[in-house]
């Protein structure tokens, strides 16, 4: 077992506890152990992405999928019509299949959609951050797939990653008061990130000896006139409103990184399917597209 497959071992539990696996004993031992071909077919235009969640859900169930001979596909553009095979027992084929395709269509669209801004920001040196906006258990291959796709990642928690922010500001009254009290929190080696609002309170940051500031809903204007106040050492993000159509006026000179919810709670879907074909009986007269 690998340290990825070991290290979701309890999400791969309670994935197929989701599905019932335990509901029918009868049904789980009956099911035929035939070794069958099975074909992972891509129906739409992708970036694939989650191949070692997908071994992984087999594996769980008592299969011995070898990941390094689907690792060359982990990352790949694929075309609408192509095909992966590979052999399971049919029991565990037929079992794993849904939660297995579940987690590598939602990491497939994860990538996917990260890549298409990745590349754009790419020739500008700026960039794309995803944000803790990730699906409730899904954090982990989420931002796996964030990575995948070319982008980066922002904080994994609240507080890996201190990041002050409007709440915090209007409890502790301002600015100041609340990067006081964030100082104390903070340890050796944490950063704080402060989420800036306007021209003035950029100011006070910058005076308070801030280096990683968040643009929060900076026009490209007023980003232009931040990035002239950048001192040395600083770290300029921008988030807020940044899409696909638009994201071209957002690459100016000076900027760092943009974070975009959007990679992880709206990634587009992607189609994926698995075929089976029973090799013993691959003569019969019945025939099924995949």
């Amino acid at each position: 077992m690998g340290l990825l497959e070991k290290g979701i071992e309890n999400d791969l539990k309670r994935f197929f506890e989701e599905d019932d696996l335990q509901g029918n004993s009868f049904y789980l031992r009956e099911l035929p152990e035939t070794i069958v071909e099975c074909h992972l077919k891509i129906k739409s235009e992708l970036t694939l992405c989650g191949l070692p969640y997908f071994v992984a859900a087999f594996n769980y169930l008592g299969a011995s999928l070898d990941y390094s001979a689907f690792k060359k596909h982990e990352g790949k553009n694929f075309s609408k019509g192509e095909v992966i095979s590979f052999s399971l027992p049919f029991s565990i084929a037929l079992t794993g299949e849904r939660v297995a395709l579940n987690l590598l269509q939602r990491a497939s669209a994860v990538a996917t959609f990260t890549e298409n801004f990745a590349i754009l920001a790419k020739p500008h040196h700026i960039r794309i951050l995803d944000t803790r906006k990730t699906t409730p258990g899904l954090r982990s291959l989420e931002k796996y797939s964030v990575r995948v796709g070319g982008g980066f990642n922002h904080r994994f928690s609240q507080a890996d990653v201190w990041m002050i922010k409007d709440n915090h500001k209007t409890f502790f009254g301002g600015l100041k008061p609340a990067w006081d009290f964030f100082q104390k929190m903070q340890t050796h080696y944490q950063n704080i990130v402060v989420e800036i609002h306007s021209i003035d309170e950029l100011n006070i940051a910058i005076e308070l000896g801030v280096k990683h500031v968040l643009l929060d809903n900076f026009s490209p204007e007023n980003i232009k006139k931040a990035i002239a106040l950048k001192k040395a050492g600083m770290t300029f993000e921008i988030s807020g409103g940044v899409n696909l159509q638009n994201c071209e006026q957002y690459f100016i000179k000076g900027v760092d990184a943009i974070s975009i919810g959007a990679l992880t709670h709206s990634a587009p879907h992607v189609d994926l399917s698995m075929k089976i074909k029973n090799l013993s009986t691959s003569g019969s007269k019945d025939s099924y597209e995949f």
